[in-house]
């Protein structure tokens, strides 16, 4: 299954998740598998990769503050959940056991 993921871009270039686990590496082109026992206060226990069906997240911002970059990633999904999400948050979310970052598509 495709979805679309956004990640932190980090000044080297890496990517890496936005909010769980941030200092993790995202390589591209190379399958991941969830890692189910990272919890954060004050974020909801979602466990498994988060992405969206389309590029879009009106809740979150591109550029923050910090000078911190998110950039939208074509991923391809294995053993999905779908989760729906009011249209404020993209609306379906899906929830996969697997990603692969396929492609960085906004820069």
């Amino acid at each position: 299954m495709i979805g679309y993921k956004l990640f932190t871009k980090r000044k080297d270039g890496t990517l890496g998740p936005l909010f769980i686990n941030r200092k993790l590496v995202i390589p591209l082109g190379e399958w991941l598998q969830a890692e189910y026992h990272h919890r954060k206060k004050g974020f909801a226990y979602r466990p498994g990769w988060h992405a969206c069906a389309v590029a879009v997240a009106p809740h979150l911002k591109m550029r923050l503050a910090s000078g911190e970059q998110r950039v939208w990633c074509k991923v391809e999904l294995e053993d999905v959940a779908v989760e729906e999400r009011p249209a404020a948050q993209g609306g379906k979310w899906f929830l996969a056991d697997r990603l692969k970052v396929l492609e960085i598509i906004e820069d």
